[in-house]
């Protein structure tokens, strides 16, 4: 759990509260637009995971060497951002957020495959509602409360330097808690390949992507926008797309043919050794498929709350924001008990089943409106890290919905989590782990222009209807694979022991 906190703390400090600091410095809506692209480490941390699978830092042990660095690193990192005032140093002020932005990914890479590598498959169940019960809490802190601590009214009226570097010293307390209380791995089992290779095939690989992307955004989108903007339906949204997925089809093969030219071997031992499993095409599927009806009907959820049933801002605050969050992780650590009874496929079975029908509440909430259930009020309060100012009356139907979704999704975040665990080698755990996570943002990225169309030309309730038609490849698939997906239960020995 505590693990999870700082690998999620930092998240929201390379984005959405680091753009409330760059508003409130008085940066242009262009430049914090450009900004955001601090984030992109995120995206292609699956770039470098290989050389957190094939070094190894001496005297710390195999992953919690590299998780105890990364966040020594980000505690430096974020108290150098808190000595830099945006408005006068954008130039070092960007380069450190990118940097919090790839450390805090590293972190995620090394934590990743440490726990993987660390739990039985006994214990990954509630391993992984732990972890989501400690990122999801630090995303409250970070991304929360921070706006709170600066607001000089009903807050503490702390300033944003002051605020990171509070967060800093947290991540100095957390590198120094996981050398001291995080046990070691007892099998350091890591790749033997040539350590100059994959050095050198890092960076080739690293070059492609680079000349990619470039290719892509100065070649390629300019050429596309000009041809096919007048007659592209819904304008900037799909050209974007298209520009994406063309982007994709130049890099990725790009990419693929220099790690093979390059003998970038630890990247594709890991590409082989996954591979090599029963089934392993399939499963990538499913790893796209499996959240993807939950990701479509949540990718308008904001918009639908406020101007498609017409809650306030205040209620949908309340209700989705602090009641749903605490609701998603009391599902996570429900979903890691009910998996210890239950096991790995027939958790995933009916966590998926229970993530497309709670789509059926947001149908209902589109047709029946407000004021179905009755009302809920909430009185003003103080509990010194969060205020609520006035009291606010919140909806019964809409506190009914919000509770099924995020209770439902969050037993299917932690099935899913311990089923990508399972799927890990521990050899190659840190590769795989960040491939396997890149690819189950795909849905969540790819759906909102599609989304926004299908809203647009059906209304609300058909919307949420079709979205059952998302959830449904995903539990054809997972019935499909029962027998490979049950395989992954079996145990393979203790793997970690106390130091």
């Amino acid at each position: 759990m505590l693990l999870g906190f700082a690998s999620g703390l930092p998240l929201a400090l390379s984005g959405q509260t680091l753009q409330a600091w760059l508003t409130q410095s008085g940066l242009s809506l262009a430049t914090i637009g450009f900004l955001t692209l601090v984030g992109l480490p995120y995206t292609f941390k699956f770039l470098w995971a290989p050389l957190i699978d094939r070094f190894d830092l001496p005297l710390f042990g195999r992953r919690r060497g590299w998780i105890a660095l990364s966040q020594a690193l980000l505690a430096l990192a974020l108290w150098a951002l808190s000595e830099l005032d945006p408005a006068q140093q954008l130039g070092a002020f960007a380069a450190l957020a990118i940097l919090v932005a790839f450390l805090s990914a590293s972190q995620d890479v090394a934590y990743d495959a440490y726990r993987a590598d660390l739990l039985p498959p006994a214990e990954r169940a509630l391993g992984a509602s732990l972890n989501t019960l400690g990122y999801r809490l630090a995303m409250i802190v970070s991304g929360g409360l921070a706006f709170i601590w600066v607001d000089p009214a009903a807050g503490g009226g702390l300033s944003w330097p002051e605020v990171y570097r509070l967060f800093a010293a947290l991540m100095g307390g957390a590198a120094l808690l996981t050398l001291l209380a995080s046990p070691r791995l007892a099998q350091a089992l890591r790749p033997e390949t040539d350590a100059r290779r994959d050095l050198l095939g890092f960076g080739a690989v690293l070059a492609a992507v680079g000349f990619g992307v470039a290719v892509t955004q100065q070649g390629v989108a300019p050429l596309l926008k000009l041809w096919l903007a007048p007659a592209t339906p819904m304008g900037g949204k799909w050209l974007d797309l298209l520009v994406l997925l063309v982007g994709l089809s130049l890099v990725v093969p790009m990419a693929a043919w220099t790690a093979r030219r390059a003998r970038f071997d630890t990247l594709l031992g890991g590409l082989r050794d996954y591979l090599a499993q029963p089934g392993a095409a399939a499963m990538l599927v499913l790893i796209v498929l499996y959240k993807l009806g939950d990701a479509f009907s949540v990718s308008l959820l904001t918009p639908f709350l406020l101007t498609g049933v017409g809650f306030s801002t205040a209620e949908v605050g309340v209700a989705n924001k602090i009641f749903g969050l605490w609701l998603s992780i009391g599902g996570a650590l429900a979903g890691g008990v009910l998996m210890l009874r239950l096991g790995l496929f027939r958790a995933l079975l009916l966590f998926a089943l229970l993530q497309g029908l709670s789509n059926l509440g947001y149908w209902w909430l589109a047709g029946a409106g407000q004021g179905q259930l009755g009302a809920l009020q909430v009185p003003a309060f103080d509990w010194l890290i969060v205020k609520l100012a006035t009291p606010t009356s919140l909806d019964g139907g809409l506190l009914m919905v919000i509770a099924i979704d995020n209770l439902c999704g969050g037993m299917g975040t932690a099935a899913f989590i311990a089923f990508m665990m399972s799927l890990c080698q521990q050899r190659y755990s840190a590769t795989q782990f960040a491939l396997l996570s890149a690819l189950s943002a795909v849905g969540r990225v790819w759906v909102g222009p599609l989304a926004g169309v299908l809203a647009e030309s059906l209304g609300w309730p058909v919307f949420f209807l079709v979205s059952l038609l998302f959830a449904a490849p995903g539990i054809l698939l997972l019935w499909a694979l029962r027998p490979q997906i049950e395989r992954l239960e079996q145990p393979a020995g203790p793997l970690a022991v106390d130091d």
